[in-house]
Protein backbone atom coordinates (compact mmCIF):
# COMPACT_ATOMS: atom_id res chain seq x y z
CA UNK A 1 0.00 0.00 0.00
CA UNK A 2 2.81 2.50 0.62
CA UNK A 3 4.36 2.07 -2.58
CA UNK A 4 1.26 2.77 -4.18
CA UNK A 5 0.80 5.56 -2.42
CA UNK A 6 4.45 6.98 -3.19
CA UNK A 7 3.13 5.97 -7.53
CA UNK A 8 0.27 7.61 -7.29
CA UNK A 9 2.58 11.11 -5.15
CA UNK A 10 4.85 10.53 -8.35
CA UNK A 11 1.87 10.72 -10.76
CA UNK A 12 0.50 13.41 -9.56
CA UNK A 13 3.76 15.65 -9.54
CA UNK A 14 4.50 15.05 -12.93
CA UNK A 15 0.99 16.17 -14.11
CA UNK A 16 1.95 19.16 -11.87
CA UNK A 17 4.74 19.80 -13.79
CA UNK A 18 3.56 19.09 -17.97
CA UNK A 19 0.79 21.40 -16.59
CA UNK A 20 2.99 24.12 -16.08
CA UNK A 21 5.52 23.32 -19.08
CA UNK A 22 2.21 23.85 -21.15
CA UNK A 23 1.31 27.38 -19.30
CA UNK A 24 4.59 28.16 -19.71
CA UNK A 25 4.72 26.88 -23.97
CA UNK A 26 1.61 29.16 -24.44
CA UNK A 27 3.35 32.06 -22.48
CA UNK A 28 5.92 31.99 -25.40
CA UNK A 29 3.62 31.31 -27.98
CA UNK A 30 1.48 34.60 -27.02
CA UNK A 31 4.84 36.03 -26.79
CA UNK A 32 5.79 34.79 -30.35
CA UNK A 33 6.31 37.73 -33.24
CA UNK A 34 7.19 35.40 -36.13
CA UNK A 35 8.40 33.65 -38.03
CA UNK A 36 5.88 30.90 -38.50
CA UNK A 37 8.45 28.15 -38.15
CA UNK A 38 9.42 29.23 -34.64
CA UNK A 39 5.76 29.38 -34.20
CA UNK A 40 5.52 25.36 -35.52
CA UNK A 41 8.41 24.39 -33.12
CA UNK A 42 6.35 25.60 -30.10
CA UNK A 43 2.96 24.12 -31.10
CA UNK A 44 5.10 20.96 -31.37
CA UNK A 45 6.71 21.37 -28.06
CA UNK A 46 3.28 22.09 -26.89
CA UNK A 47 1.80 18.86 -28.32
CA UNK A 48 4.11 17.13 -26.74
CA UNK A 49 3.63 18.06 -23.32
CA UNK A 50 0.02 17.35 -23.95
CA UNK A 51 0.65 13.61 -24.79
CA UNK A 52 2.72 13.62 -21.36
CA UNK A 53 0.17 15.12 -19.58
CA UNK A 54 -3.02 12.78 -20.79
CA UNK A 55 -1.03 9.72 -20.42
CA UNK A 56 -0.40 10.35 -16.78
CA UNK A 57 -3.61 11.61 -16.24
CA UNK A 58 -4.93 8.10 -17.87
CA UNK A 59 -1.94 6.53 -15.12
CA UNK A 60 -3.49 7.71 -12.09
CA UNK A 61 -7.17 7.07 -13.49
CA UNK A 62 -5.98 3.37 -13.54
CA UNK A 63 -4.33 3.35 -9.88
CA UNK A 64 -8.29 5.06 -8.95
CA UNK A 65 -9.19 1.76 -10.01
CA UNK A 66 -6.95 -0.33 -8.20
CA UNK A 67 -7.27 1.42 -5.02
CA UNK A 68 -8.91 -1.12 -2.16
CA UNK A 69 -10.83 1.53 0.20
CA UNK A 70 -13.82 3.12 -1.94
CA UNK A 71 -12.94 6.64 -0.39
CA UNK A 72 -9.71 6.55 -1.98
CA UNK A 73 -10.78 5.37 -5.31
CA UNK A 74 -13.06 8.42 -5.12
CA UNK A 75 -10.96 11.01 -4.25
CA UNK A 76 -8.25 9.99 -7.09
CA UNK A 77 -11.00 10.00 -9.32
CA UNK A 78 -12.07 13.57 -8.37
CA UNK A 79 -8.48 14.61 -8.99
CA UNK A 80 -8.39 12.81 -12.48
CA UNK A 81 -11.84 14.95 -13.55
CA UNK A 82 -9.93 17.84 -12.54
CA UNK A 83 -7.20 17.32 -14.40
CA UNK A 84 -9.05 16.64 -17.07
CA UNK A 85 -10.94 20.21 -17.20
CA UNK A 86 -7.71 21.82 -16.70
CA UNK A 87 -6.13 20.48 -19.53
CA UNK A 88 -9.41 21.52 -21.26
CA UNK A 89 -9.10 25.17 -20.14
CA UNK A 90 -5.27 25.04 -21.30
CA UNK A 91 -6.03 23.48 -24.81
CA UNK A 92 -8.48 26.14 -25.48
CA UNK A 93 -6.02 29.04 -24.17
CA UNK A 94 -3.70 27.47 -26.28
CA UNK A 95 -5.54 27.50 -29.42
CA UNK A 96 -6.43 31.14 -28.80
CA UNK A 97 -3.21 32.05 -28.11
CA UNK A 98 -1.85 30.58 -31.49
CA UNK A 99 -4.53 31.81 -33.50
CA UNK A 100 -3.70 35.19 -32.17
CA UNK A 101 0.05 34.57 -33.21
CA UNK A 102 -0.69 33.48 -36.29
CA UNK A 103 -2.96 36.26 -37.22
CA UNK A 104 -0.04 38.62 -35.99
CA UNK A 105 2.37 37.44 -37.64
CA UNK A 106 0.12 37.91 -40.67
CA UNK A 107 -0.60 41.02 -40.47
CA UNK A 108 3.15 41.81 -39.59
CA UNK A 109 4.52 40.35 -42.67
CA UNK A 110 1.86 42.11 -44.70
CA UNK A 111 3.07 45.21 -43.29
CA UNK A 112 6.08 44.65 -43.91
CA UNK A 113 5.48 44.21 -47.10
CA UNK A 114 3.40 46.92 -48.06
CA UNK A 115 5.73 49.38 -46.34
CA UNK A 116 9.29 48.16 -47.15
CA UNK A 117 9.66 45.34 -44.59
CA UNK A 118 11.77 47.09 -41.71
CA UNK A 119 9.54 49.69 -40.39
CA UNK A 120 6.96 47.16 -39.64
CA UNK A 121 8.94 44.70 -37.87
CA UNK A 122 10.64 47.58 -35.61
CA UNK A 123 7.28 48.55 -34.53
CA UNK A 124 5.95 45.32 -34.32
CA UNK A 125 9.03 43.90 -32.25
CA UNK A 126 8.69 47.15 -29.99
CA UNK A 127 5.02 46.01 -29.32
CA UNK A 128 5.65 42.82 -28.64
CA UNK A 129 8.86 43.73 -26.02
CA UNK A 130 6.85 45.19 -23.51
CA UNK A 131 4.35 42.59 -23.43
CA UNK A 132 7.52 40.28 -23.21
CA UNK A 133 8.99 42.07 -20.61
CA UNK A 134 5.99 41.40 -18.16
CA UNK A 135 6.26 38.11 -19.13
CA UNK A 136 9.34 37.13 -18.79
CA UNK A 137 9.38 36.54 -14.65
CA UNK A 138 6.24 34.65 -14.96
CA UNK A 139 7.56 32.02 -17.67
CA UNK A 140 10.51 31.89 -15.58
CA UNK A 141 9.03 30.96 -12.45
CA UNK A 142 6.68 28.07 -14.38
CA UNK A 143 10.14 26.68 -15.36
CA UNK A 144 11.76 27.14 -12.13
CA UNK A 145 8.28 25.19 -10.53
CA UNK A 146 8.94 22.63 -13.37
CA UNK A 147 12.16 21.77 -12.52
CA UNK A 148 11.50 21.62 -8.65
CA UNK A 149 8.89 19.09 -9.70
CA UNK A 150 11.00 17.00 -11.33
CA UNK A 151 13.44 16.91 -8.79
CA UNK A 152 10.64 16.10 -6.71
CA UNK A 153 9.75 13.31 -9.02
CA UNK A 154 13.52 11.68 -8.84
CA UNK A 155 13.51 11.35 -4.96
CA UNK A 156 10.05 9.59 -5.20
CA UNK A 157 11.28 7.41 -7.48
CA UNK A 158 14.23 6.82 -5.83
CA UNK A 159 12.13 5.98 -2.38
CA UNK A 160 10.27 3.28 -4.36
CA UNK A 161 13.61 2.00 -5.74
CA UNK A 162 14.49 1.69 -1.50
CA UNK A 163 10.89 0.27 -1.10
CA UNK A 164 11.87 -2.43 -3.92
CA UNK A 165 15.07 -3.17 -2.57
CA UNK A 166 13.71 -3.36 1.35
CA UNK A 167 10.83 -5.58 -0.20
CA UNK A 168 13.14 -8.16 -2.09
CA UNK A 169 15.27 -8.54 1.66
CA UNK A 170 11.88 -9.35 3.28
CA UNK A 171 11.26 -11.78 0.64
CA UNK A 172 14.86 -13.13 1.02
CA UNK A 173 14.31 -13.58 4.80
CA UNK A 174 11.56 -14.99 4.42
CA UNK A 175 12.48 -17.82 2.12
CA UNK A 176 15.65 -18.53 4.28
CA UNK A 177 13.16 -18.61 7.30
CA UNK A 178 11.20 -21.60 5.27
CA UNK A 179 14.05 -23.41 4.48
CA UNK A 180 15.14 -23.02 8.62
CA UNK A 181 11.95 -24.26 9.20
CA UNK A 182 11.38 -27.28 7.01
CA UNK A 183 15.42 -28.47 8.31
CA UNK A 184 13.87 -28.44 12.21
CA UNK A 185 10.55 -30.30 11.07
CA UNK A 186 13.13 -32.59 9.33
CA UNK A 187 14.65 -33.01 12.12
CA UNK A 188 12.04 -33.41 14.29
CA UNK A 189 10.84 -36.08 12.81
CA UNK A 190 13.86 -37.84 12.75
CA UNK A 191 13.93 -37.52 16.49
CA UNK A 192 10.65 -39.20 17.00
CA UNK A 193 11.43 -41.90 14.81
CA UNK A 194 14.52 -42.41 16.80
CA UNK A 195 12.97 -42.16 20.18
CA UNK A 196 10.41 -44.86 18.87
CA UNK A 197 12.66 -47.19 17.38
CA UNK A 198 14.66 -47.36 20.91
CA UNK A 199 11.65 -47.58 22.71
CA UNK A 200 11.07 -50.46 20.37
CA UNK A 201 14.59 -52.11 21.44
CA UNK A 202 13.92 -51.51 24.69
CA UNK A 203 10.88 -53.83 24.91
CA UNK A 204 12.11 -56.34 22.65
CA UNK A 205 15.29 -56.55 24.75
CA UNK A 206 13.18 -57.12 28.08
CA UNK A 207 11.05 -59.68 26.19
CA UNK A 208 13.63 -61.42 25.21
CA UNK A 209 15.50 -61.59 28.48
CA UNK A 210 12.09 -63.11 29.71
CA UNK A 211 11.62 -65.48 27.82
CA UNK A 212 15.76 -66.40 28.71
CA UNK A 213 14.55 -66.15 32.62
CA UNK A 214 11.30 -68.20 31.88
CA UNK A 215 13.98 -71.12 30.18
CA UNK A 216 16.41 -71.34 32.60
CA UNK A 217 13.66 -71.53 35.56
CA UNK A 218 12.63 -74.35 33.30
CA UNK A 219 15.40 -76.18 32.77
CA UNK A 220 16.30 -75.72 37.03
CA UNK A 221 13.33 -76.89 37.93
CA UNK A 222 13.53 -80.12 35.62
CA UNK A 223 16.74 -80.69 36.70
CA UNK A 224 15.65 -80.29 40.63
CA UNK A 225 12.55 -81.93 40.84
CA UNK A 226 12.56 -84.37 37.72
CA UNK A 227 9.25 -85.83 39.29
CA UNK A 228 7.56 -82.81 39.62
Amino acid sequence: MASSDVHVRICEQEILKYDLEIKAFIQDITNCDGPHARLAELNTDVKKSFHNLRMRIHDLEQMAMEQDKESDKRALITQVEGHRKQMLSNQTTWRKANLASKLSIDHMEKQALLSGGDSAVRQRKLTKEGMAQTTSSITENLMSISRMMAQQVQQSEETVTTLATSSKTVQETNEEFKTMTGTIQLGRKLITKYNRRELTDKLLIFLALALFLATVLYILKKRLFPFI
